[in-house]
């Protein structure tokens, strides 16, 4: 009934809107799953693999941006490669069939080409809410799909690159019902903004390398690890020149106070990006900024607006727990996905893998957050 997954074209000759116009269908189709996002990440190690599946028509049924990268331990270079589907498959996952074919595929081409693992990342809900609240519900298809994947020998992964869950707001409704939705103190806060003085306004390009050094000091102030100047400068432009990426800047009195950038695709926006300074933080820059973001958001055409990121448990001791209060508090919806799955067709490099990669990233994370102290020279 199916064909296996194969190569759609060769990198140098597909188009991005050829793909993306093919990915666009899918109702999880995902900004991470763009072939723009594949082209970012072929600067910094990582092969983009374009495949489908298709039935006996040619319909597409299944589609995946494939990530591809050689084995690297410190200066070692090892014979064997690491596959990563960020935020997909794409598929109807109610389709058991659809989904059958999908991970046999998988399966199958990860053994032809020997690789270590693939990784699956799928934007799929296995609940809405926090659990143990009164407004939590489980999606049975998520449950299911979790059930498969440990039957077919698939392995819960350790490396949780994304998120696994994520607070949405619905834009679809109005601006009424978006306030209504707001925890009081939110709506106090976004007017205060407005009587401070605090006005929000698209970015430039001239603007990045402010947007950047508050980025910079925002991640060593809260204590998360980041990339290099030159790999946001090449990512934010990018996006932003393909009208896939918007930025937004507060300013009091014409001084900018915080930014963000939101990233948008198949009708859902992104906040991937925020940034914010100690000046004028009593004049709540960041709710405005944020209210803004929604309505630009909105005008885009986009009718949800994820504010990317939540604890994976929701317990107050959490280090992400005073970021998840801001944007819970903005009147979205706990999502919970399945998270990241590896299967793997070496078992003894996967062990090595997962052992030794931790105590790696461990000592690049700090070695990083000192290269962004002297880049911003804190």
């Amino acid at each position: 009934m199916f064909h296996y997954f194969a190569i759609l074209k060769k990198e140098q000759d597909i188009e991005a809107s050829e793909w993306n116009d093919l990915i666009r269908k899918f109702p999880d189709a995902h900004i991470l799953q763009t072939w723009n996002w594949g082209q970012v990440k072929s600067k910094y190690g990582w092969l983009p693999e374009p495949v489908l599946l298709k039935d006996q028509s040619g319909a597409v049924m299944a589609a995946a941006l494939v990530l591809s990268r050689q084995l690297r331990i410190k200066r070692l270079t090892f014979p064997f490669r690491v596959l990563y589907i960020p935020r997909g498959p794409l598929l109807d996952w109610g389709n058991p069939s659809v989904r059958n074919q999908v991970f046999t595929s998988l399966e199958h081409w990860a053994k032809r080409q020997g690789v270590i693992f693939v990784k699956i990342d799928p934007d799929l809900i296995v609940g809405w809410g926090i659990p143990g609240s009164i407004d939590a519900r489980e999606n049975p298809i998520g449950r299911k799909v979790e059930e498969e994947l440990v039957t077919r020998g698939w392995k819960f992964s350790q490396d949780q690159i994304q998120f696994r869950n994520t607070i949405l707001i619905d834009l679809r409704e109005d601006e009424d019902q978006w306030l209504a939705r707001m925890k009081p103190k939110w709506r106090y806060n976004l007017r205060l903004a407005m009587k401070k003085g605090v006005r929000v306004r698209p970015a430039k390009e001239e603007d990045l390398p402010w947007m950047y050094q508050t980025y910079a000091e925002t991640s060593l102030r809260d204590g998360f690890i980041i990339r290099s100047r030159e790999y946001y400068f090449h990512l934010w432009k990018k996006f932003i020149q393909e009208n896939l990426a918007e930025g937004l800047i507060a300013e009091v009195d014409g001084t900018p106070v915080a930014g963000l950038i939101q990233f948008r695709f198949g009708g859902k926006a992104w906040y991937f990006y925020g940034m914010s300074g100690n000046l004028h933080r009593e004049k709540m820059p960041n709710y405005l900024l944020q209210w803004k973001s929604m309505q630009v958001a909105k005008e885009a055409g986009c009718t949800w607006y994820d504010l990317w990121g939540a604890p994976d448990i929701f317990d107050e001791e959490d280090q992400m727990n005073g970021v998840f209060r801001f944007k819970i508090g903005m009147g979205g919806t706990v999502v919970r996905t399945i998270g990241a799955w590896d299967y793997t067709t070496r078992p003894q490099w996967y062990h090595l893998y997962t052992r030794v990669l931790p105590a790696i990233l461990n000592l690049m994370r700090k070695r990083r957050k000192e290269n962004t102290r002297q880049e911003v020279n804190l």
